[in-house]
């Protein structure tokens, strides 16, 4: 079996593993406590938008599920 340059190319690629993609060290993003507290600030203003919708869609499909079905009623002449 004769052993060619692509071969050989292919296996140096695939064999040559390194940490040259890996990431060096943990992210840090520098964020400091009121930065923190403004990003809480913001997900309290978001559930508290969040949440009158969500209880009108319910009150919404709470009413579709209802059966407002009128009983025929019989007039009576005098």
């Amino acid at each position: 079996m004769k052993t060619t340059p692509v071969k050989y190319a292919l296996m140096m690629t695939i064999g040559s593993t390194s940490s040259a993609f890996a990431a060096s060290s943990a992210r840090e993003d520098n964020s400091g406590l009121f930065v923190w507290i403004f990003l809480g600030f913001c997900a309290l203003i978001v559930v508290a938008q969040i949440m009158p919708a969500v209880l009108m869609m319910l009150g919404f499909a709470k009413a579709m599920g209802k059966e407002n079905v009128a009983e025929p009623q019989t007039v009576t002449h005098k």
